[in-house]
């Protein structure tokens, strides 16, 4: 077994380090999200933490870990007799991200329970974690629904397993947590809000700190165990304060005036629900038995909301995660005093060695988009002169980025017929959850029993199997794996039109406000999104295809506008960046949203260039819809035109709200369909 690094070599990281070991001495705080790029020490933390974690007393033999003072009364290995037991080390288990739903939960033989009427159960992950550390790295990454296992059983204690009324229950009681890049896509806030506390993390910037990284690491790689022998005095000596803090956790009080400070603050910040102050409690009261004390001070509240709050407090994909802390400490100071609170000016730096998340700063007006409904109306303005500087015609120049109008519900895009891509919540396809639609014979192991279609193939050869009780003869033959329908998450990848002629500020505001609110969409279902942008000669990659949503927004947000219209190396762009993808990811399939007036100028015969590139998409069935943003009294079509050469959709902007009619939700046209406008 290799030597893990040790917990006190990490250097900095303060917030992670706490975050941590205080999960470690109270696993009811609800356990850590770290959030940070990557090359940060996420995983070296967690994965040492490990050795931190007094050993566990287990009865032997058991495979969940049942304790031998208290073993679990329904232990699927039970029932078991109360005893000594054997001690072993605490586990920390890591959670692959592409693990199937029975690796983490565990899977019941239905062969066996049908034929046999014997609950045979191979523990999953989750019974390996019990009473130890569960690991998920790029927790983001993984499937919706194995998220929705995995915290629904942090939060209960016990993990469920059925399948076709056969089910088995098992303790899972562990300390969560997941590790992500914020690059690669973000948790949806329900599920941000089942983390207890969360962390963020950065690359020191100091040199000296950075060197001290660099010498460590390459004195571990060289020699694991002495390293590690070098630091044993200050791991036992961590070690020790954990199981310190432990014993005096029941001792501290959580007194009124700080009761109501936790309280004041998750009003403060419109938290949410309940959980955040929940959260909070247990926070502070593991706070101050870390430190030593008995009672809980304002620091403990004050450092327990810079780790339990930020997450959240955002209510879109674009908004950053933070926490106003001159708020913060307006409120604290507002609601303290009594007793328990007798420090009015909190050390972050005191007792715990915490330290202060970093934050991105107060957040304000000016840190949103623009509300359009509040802002004045401003006159349609020309694109571009007539004749701009140094005699260049119209449309060569570049003006600065705008802001987007507010975002709004937009209507549900799909890709037409049935897919097989990655769970998500966009276009039909084959999923493993989902309504049944049928069944067919099992590929590899059997994971959801077609019970119907089970019985019927079993049924026509009872008599010849000798049947002769109650009980129905079933051999592997007769097993049917139900089929189901749900729905598949996409590639949507954005084209938008960035030239003179959609450079009208007014305009412009709206095209961005509409292609934040499809990325808003993409994000609540959960697609990959991509951007392109074209204007003046050629067309930009500005995000390769990515699950990070706010990362598309961030590059929309600074968009410039102005030149010609290259509408063809928009498309040509497109093709490409699909034709790669295709070979990356085959099951996902893509939807192509062209964000554009129609025209095309530049280059020798703009118009047919670009119709040879539209027609090139259609050719390969890309599903497409184009986004007509023409404006004014006189309209030429040339989007709707562009749509019918794509063989997809066309509609504009006022149609693509939701509300613009109600109950109308239309699939796109592929390419065999024909073209048609959303009215």
């Amino acid at each position: 077994m290799s030597t893990p690094y040790p917990f006190t070599a990490v250097v900095g990281q303060d917030d992670l380090r706490l975050a941590l070991l205080l999960n470690a001495v109270s696993p009811a705080v609800g356990g850590v999200l770290v959030r940070g790029e990557k090359g940060t020490a996420k995983s070296t933390a967690v994965r040492a933490l490990s050795a931190l974690l007094p050993e566990v007393d287990v009865v032997l033999g058991c495979r969940f870990s049942c304790a031998p003072g208290a073993p679990d009364p329904v232990c699927p290995d039970g029932p078991h007799e109360t005893g000594p037991g054997s001690s072993r080390p605490a586990r920390v288990v890591e959670l692959p991200v592409g693990a199937s739903e029975d690796r983490l939960v565990g899977a019941l033989d239905i062969e066996r329970a049908l034929a046999e009427g014997v609950k045979a159960f191979e523990p999953g992950l989750l019974a390996d974690a019990n009473r130890g550390v569960l690991y998920v790295d790029e927790v983001n990454l993984l499937h919706d629904h194995l998220v929705d296992l995995l915290l629904d059983a942090a939060a209960m204690g016990s993990s469920y397993v059925e399948r076709e009324g056969v089910s088995v229950r098992h303790a899972a009681r562990f300390l969560l947590v997941g590790t992500m890049n914020p690059e690669e896509g973000e948790l949806r806030p329900q599920l941000l809000d089942r983390f207890g506390l969360t962390v963020e993390v950065a690359a020191s910037r100091e040199p000296d700190l950075r060197v001290e990284v660099v010498r460590r690491r390459l004195a571990y790689d060289d020699d694991p165990a002495a390293f590690a022998a070098r630091w044993a005095d200050e791991e036992n000596t961590l070690r020790a304060r954990i199981v310190a803090a432990r014993a005096l956790l029941p001792e501290v009080r959580l007194g009124d005036a700080a009761l109501r400070q936790i309280a004041a603050t998750c009003a403060a910040f419109e938290v949410d629900g309940m959980r955040a102050d929940i959260v909070m409690a247990r926070t502070a009261t593991t706070l101050a038995a870390w430190a030593g004390r008995t009672v809980v001070l304002a620091e403990d509240v004050r450092q327990a909301a810079l780790l339990a709050l930020p997450h959240r407090r955002r209510r879109n994909p674009f908004d950053a995660p933070g926490l106003d802390e001159e708020k913060l400490d307006d409120t604290l100071e507002e609601f303290g005093g009594g007793d328990d609170n007798p420090e009015d000016d909190p050390d972050p730096n005191g007792p715990g060695g915490g330290g202060q998340p970093p934050q991105d700063g107060p957040e304000g007006p000016e840190d949103g988009p623009v509300d359009t409904a509040e802002a004045p109306a401003q006159p349609e303005e020309p694109a571009q002169p007539e004749e701009g500087q140094g005699g260049r015609p119209a449309g060569t120049g570049e003006q600065s980025a705008v802001r987007a109008a507010e975002p709004f519900r937009t209507k549900m895009l799909s890709v037409p017929g049935l897919g097989e891509g990655a769970a998500g919540r966009r276009s039909r396809a084959r999923t493993d959850h989902g309504r049944t639609t049928g069944s067919r014979r099992p590929r590899g192991a059997l994971t959801k029993l077609h019970l119907a279609a089970t019985v019927q193939a079993a049924a026509p050869h009872q008599r010849a199997r000798g049947r002769t009780g109650r009980g129905l003869v079933v051999r592997r033959d007769d097993l049917r794996q139900a089929t189901r329908e749900g729905r598949e998450g996409n590639l949507v990848l954005f084209v938008v039109d960035a030239s003179g002629s959609m450079a009208a500020r007014q305009r412009m505001s709206a095209v961005k406000g509409a292609v934040l609110s499809l990325l808003l969409d993409a994000y609540q279902r959960r697609d990959k999104v991509g951007l392109i942008t074209f204007r003046g000669k050629d067309a930009t990659v500005a995000l390769p295809p990515t699950s990070s949503v706010d990362a598309a927004a961030v590059r929309l947000e600074s968009l410039p506008t102005g030149g010609r219209t290259p509408l063809s190396a928009g498309l040509l762009k497109a093709h490409d960046v699909l034709r790669v993808e295709r070979m990356r990811d085959p099951a996902r399939r893509p939807l192509l949203v062209v964000v554009t007036d129609g025209r095309a100028t530049g280059g020798p015969d703009p118009v047919a260039l670009g119709t040879r590139a539209a027609r090139l998409h259609a050719a390969e069935g890309t599903a497409s819809v184009v986004v007509d943003c023409e404006s004014g009294p006189v309209r030429l079509g040339l989007a709707g035109a562009l749509a019918g050469q794509l063989g997809g959709t066309a509609v504009t902007l006022d149609e693509l709200r939701a509300d613009s009619i109600a109950g109308l939700v239309r699939d796109v046209q592929g390419a065999s369909g024909a073209h048609r406008r959303v009215a």
